[in-house]
């Protein structure tokens, strides 16, 4: 991988201090809570087997298994990954969930799923995530649904909000044209959703999340 400015990066050493810097009082960098886009995407689905791209230290993947999911958490962080493990210990669900550190630029999906779940699987480096997002189509199951939540811009109070050379987050339609899906998937959700979020803590904000569901229906 690199940064943007074309400089090498190890990329597990850059994840693992960035979690390490960056944990609160509290022992982890995130607030522990499931994105509420995500949740609002699959409250409603049966639950089943689910896979998860860049889970960070699990939130999303915690609140999965609490609802009575299997999961697999893959991220190149294992500080992360223990942060999620440790929380899994503690609310009973240790054996729900699957933490698994790995590189996803080299990964490559053995099993399918129910659902797979990319929630914010951006970074600062340059790396393949259309490729990685190819792949994970062949990790859905029929029947199943690959779930794709990205940011649809900078928050307000971010000094890239109104930069113009900073590279903007892809729409819900670049996402989906990007997957390339072959015949037999259907869109359930292709949209930009609004949702208020605690900025560090304090300020209200209105963040804009882009967001793609769709289902493997043959």
């Amino acid at each position: 991988m690199t940064d943007g400015s074309g400089g090498a990066r190890d990329a597990t050493q850059f994840w693992d201090e960035r979690y390490v810097s960056r944990r609160t009082e509290h022992g982890r960098m995130w607030s522990g809570r499931v994105n509420a886009t995500v949740e609002q995407q699959v409250a409603e689905l049966t639950p089943g087997s689910a896979i998860e791209l860049g889970s960070g230290e699990g939130a999303d993947a915690l609140w999965l298994a609490a609802r009575g999911w299997t999961v697999t958490a893959l991220d190149i962080s294992s500080v992360a990954l223990a942060v999620g493990a440790a929380e899994a210990a503690r609310a009973g669900l240790s054996d729900r969930i699957d933490w698994v550190q790995t590189d996803l630029t080299t990964w490559h999906p053995s099993t399918e799923h129910d659902l797979v779940v990319s929630a914010f699987f951006h970074s600062p480096f340059d790396f393949p995530r259309e490729a990685i997002l190819r792949r994970a189509v062949a990790a859905v199951a029929t029947g199943g649904r690959l779930l794709v939540v990205g940011h649809g811009g900078f928050p307000p109070t971010s000094e890239h909000a109104h930069d113009t050379e900073t590279p903007s987050f892809p729409s819900p339609d670049e996402v989906l044209a990007s997957l390339d899906l072959p015949t037999g998937w259907v869109v359930e959700t292709n949209a930009l959703i609004e949702r208020t979020a605690k900025w560090r803590g304090e300020e209200d904000i209105v963040l804009i999340d882009t967001v793609l569901r769709v289902r493997r229906v043959g």
